[in-house]
């Protein structure tokens, strides 16, 4: 379904890390392109070789690495991008781009893109709900960046609240959503009708068939890839 597809990971420093490992494996497992860029806080949560070795792409963490081919990375993956997940996405780097600040490998591999950004933050619910935080993230919508919501739930640190990385699946529909087809059905209304139909014959008997409705649904699904407003 992502075939012929680039998707950027951004992995910041969080505990949530690890969830990462599965979702580079589900997206390599849709055909497509996956390149991983981690902060070096991240380093401390998991190590580059995990991902190299499911993406058989060079997990980048040094802007001024010199161990690759000649060009200038953050430039040649912004502009090979379909799309640039940051997950788990820190305080920190949410701050950092809100604010145009671009002094690590992801950052300015954002700072540097045109393609679709979406952030997921992962953090401890204060961090979270602080006002500072829900500012930046409000400058990053305004500019056309894109978060999904944490889940809520018990944190790492002990707590209770919002601040989980949403599950894997949750992260690959959303991904599939944004790029798997061309929105040329933007603007567009969708009709589609589903499952077995009933006509009456008299007051007591009728005709049906045995439809389950799996046809409409999955044509809906498929619609619903390509932009239109949507009915069911």
């Amino acid at each position: 379904m992502l075939k012929n597809k680039t998707v950027i990971l951004g992995v910041t420093g969080s505990i949530a890390a690890y969830k990462i490992v599965n979702l580079s494996s589900m997206l390599v497992k849709l055909n497509c392109e996956v390149h991983v860029v981690m902060t070096k806080n991240a380093l401390n949560f998991i190590n580059p070789i995990t991902f190299e070795t499911i993406t058989k792409n060079k997990c980048l963490v040094d802007t001024f690495d010199r161990d690759f081919e000649f060009d200038v990375k953050h430039i040649s993956l912004a502009k090979k991008a379909d799309i640039i997940l940051v997950a788990p996405a820190s305080a920190n780097i949410i701050g950092k781009v809100a604010n145009g600040i671009a002094d690590d490998m992801l950052s300015t591999t954002i700072m540097a893109s045109k393609a679709i950004t979406v952030f997921s933050p992962a953090m401890n619910t204060n961090m979270y709900e602080n006002a500072i935080v829900q500012d930046n993230i409000k400058k990053l919508t305004d500019y056309g960046y894109k978060f999904i919501e944490p889940a809520s739930g018990f944190l790492a640190c002990g707590d209770k609240g919002k601040g989980k990385l949403p599950s894997e699946e949750l992260l690959v529909s959303y991904i599939i959503k944004e790029i798997a087809l061309e929105k040329d059905l933007v603007g567009k209304k969708v009709l589609i009708t589903a499952g077995a139909t009933r006509e009456s014959l008299d007051p007591v008997r009728f005709i049906t068939n045995h439809s389950s409705g799996k046809m409409g649904f999955s044509l809906a699904k498929m619609a619903k890839l390509r932009g239109p407003r949507f009915y069911l």
